[in-house]
């Protein structure tokens, strides 16, 4: 068989059949012999294949698909983390099916074809090649679980015409099946890799690592998961049978384990006790190479590769490509972190106890006293980027303050999503349509804009239009000038130490539930691994285990993980989000300026978009022609 040099180059996007071309000889090949013959040709052939592995990166787009240069509909704004102009409320609408057979055929062939070449090879390289095809094949196909359940597993080169088109309709195997062979990928990839590898290549600790991830993945779904498809051999293509909730998190619980002692959490420059250390540390952990929490990156290296998201996300004031505040974080969620004004119910607190706007001296006086993870997750009004103050605010409050200032919204009005342009409290404010502000004169001569550089224009989406705006990987030491799109090379970091930790934390606290052998061990293991957690991130530390809880674990995890396209499957995997998305509007959080007083308040209010999550979207549905096509069974509502 030969290889054309296309496939060693491009992506194809084709189903299970998508490669009985291959045995036809194009005009320009390039044989066996000089892919696998040489080491050279080994690691084009492997770089090609980490290209294509699944990665939902900085050039992943749920509406969009991998690689996509132009990225601006986020993934945060499906999970309630965020907000964007780009991208509401919906689902995943990336079919990512026929791109994932390509890669798995392409692993496939390598994996028949390299012990035919071994004697080129030493074994050390032999076993770490194919411990990353391994690894790679294993991604895919939990790529695919995760979104589909089941899947066909073919994990041989199907050939044509040698065998028959029915030989090649492979059907759908369990979902239990499929999280199976996952496993069985990966463990042979931990047993075959080095502990060690070039930078952005798997080692055997990132295979144990994507393990506890997905065992983690088959536990939640055997707990909580209420779907269920059974095909005419009585193979359940949807759902995990109860009775494997407990292997599976066992499973994901020992593979966490095995990077115990070889990476630790990023504390190079924290300090106990100091919230700007501890802030700057938290920063620098996503720009670090050397960081001691890395497992697995995907790099990037201006000009040749590439991505837009400091572009994209970067605050207005700072806009020279014409892009700017593409992921704005929620109200609800900046609420899930420690140190805000509170009321008794969780949710911030902006008025004092005679129903009056708390007033504030300076705009980030709310957020003082928040924990520093925070203030390196989200850019919060007033704070510092790139040396300068963001200037995010609604407008200026001109009415009387003598007596303290009502809410400007009735509830009628904030359930009818009425903005204040249009509400009774029009004619005390001043805003702003756009950026083209003009400019309100102060009381004491000064001159301030209404929406400031950054803040929120009622008409226009090119401002933080909850509030705040994403900081998490921006690169604050990028020139404004090269704020541009495909300039930024960020390393995506796919895997670090904290996910393991909280996979660990999390798989740990099920087994203590379900009463497993040395429960109460699982119990302060958890809770030691949610303190590591939260002491790094300067959050107030779980005083005694009894403070543990799964919900605990599980906003510990959305906020640890946030912004890093990973939320969206644990909300999936954990069953909640239909609940959490009935009918929602997610809050937004206003700051104004009270001109006859000199003084901030903030204004919590809903946003405009509703969300709610279509329980069949818990399963994807398989594209229509691969039904057609290989004959199998569609999942549940489609």
């Amino acid at each position: 068989m030969k290889i054309s040099k296309y496939i060693l180059l491009l992506s194809l996007a084709c189903g299970i059949f998508s490669c009985m071309d291959l045995n036809v000889p194009p005009m320009n090949v390039v044989q066996d012999k000089d892919i696998f013959g040489s080491e050279a040709g080994i690691n084009s052939y492997l770089a090609r294949v980490y290209s294509e592995t699944p990665m939902e990166d900085f050039r992943y787009s749920p509406a969009r698909g991998f690689n996509m240069f132009w990225i601006i509909s986020p993934f945060p704004a499906l999970t309630g983390e965020a907000l964007s102009r780009d991208q509401g409320p919906d689902t995943e609408g990336t079919k990512y099916w026929g791109k994932a057979y390509v890669l798995i055929r392409d692993i496939n062939y390598f994996l028949t074809t390299l012990p035919i070449y071994q004697k080129n090879f030493s074994q050390t390289q032999i076993n770490t090649w194919t411990g990353e095809m391994y690894f790679c094949r294993a991604f895919a196909y939990y790529e695919l679980a995760k979104r589909y359940g089941g899947v066909p597993i073919v994990n041989t080169v199907l050939k044509y015409p040698e065998q028959s088109i029915d030989k090649l309709r492979i059907p759908r195997s369990s979902e239990s099946a499929t999280y199976d062979s996952v496993k069985v990928d990966l463990d042979k990839a931990c047993n075959l890799l080095p502990e060690t590898n070039q930078v952005g290549r798997t080692t055997k600790y990132a295979a144990a690592g994507l393990k506890s991830r997905a065992m983690l993945t088959a536990g939640s779904i055997a707990k909580y998961n209420t779907t269920s498809l059974i095909d005419k051999n009585n193979n359940r293509l949807c759902g995990i049978s109860s009775d494997k909730a407990v292997y599976y998190f066992k499973e994901a619980y020992d593979a966490a384990k095995l990077l115990d002692g070889h990476f630790k959490l990023y504390k190079d420059s924290w300090k106990a006790n100091d919230k700007a250390a501890q802030y700057q540390n938290y920063v620098n952990l996503f720009f670090d190479s050397n960081s001691s929490e890395n497992i697995l990156v995907r790099q990037y290296s201006y000009p040749n590769s590439v991505h837009g998201y400091d572009c994209y996300n970067i605050p207005r004031q700072f806009m020279v490509g014409g892009y700017s505040s593409e992921v704005n974080p929620t109200l609800d969620f900046v609420e899930m972190f420690d140190g805000l004004p509170k009321n008794a119910d969780g949710t911030i607190k902006t008025l004092d106890s005679n129903g009056k706007y708390v007033l504030y001296d300076n705009l980030t006086d709310m957020f003082a006293n928040v924990e520093p993870r925070l203030r390196a997750t989200v850019i919060y009004p007033g704070d510092t980027f790139k040396g300068e103050a963001v200037q995010i605010w609604r407008g200026i409050y001109t009415g009387d303050t003598s007596n303290g200032i009502n809410p400007l919204l009735t509830e009628n009005e904030k359930t009818s999503l009425i903005r204040y342009e249009n509400a009774g409290c029009k004619n005390n404010i001043i805003s702003s349509k756009d950026g083209t502000q003009t400019a309100y004169k102060l009381s004491n001569g000064k001159i301030m804009n209404p929406a400031g550089r950054s803040g929120v224009f009622y008409n226009d989406g090119t401002c933080a239009i909850t509030g705040f705006s994403v900081r998490k990987y921006l690169n604050p030491n990028m020139p404004a000038a090269l704020v541009v799109e495909n300039h930024s090379d960020q390393t995506w970091i796919e895997m670090r130490y904290a996910e393991i930790l909280l996979n660990r934390a999390e798989a740990a606290y099920e087994l203590y539930q379900s009463g497993a052998t040395s429960s109460a061990s699982y119990l302060s293991d958890a809770y030691n691994c949610i303190n590591q957690i939260r002491e790094r991130a300067g959050a107030t530390l779980l005083t005694n285990e009894n403070q543990l809880t799964i919900d605990t674990i599980r906003i510990e995890r959305r906020k640890e993980l946030s912004f890093e396209n990973k939320i969206w499957w644990d909300l999936k995997r954990w069953r909640i989000i239909d609940k959490e998305q009935n009918n929602t509007l997610y809050r937004i959080l206003m700051p104004f300026y009270a001109a006859n007083v000199g003084k901030w308040f903030f204004d919590s209010i809903y946003s405009n978009s509703r969300y709610t999550f279509d329980t069949r979207w818990y399963y994807e549905d398989i594209p229509s022609d691969e039904i057609t096509k290989n004959q199998i069974i569609q999942n549940p509502g489609y």
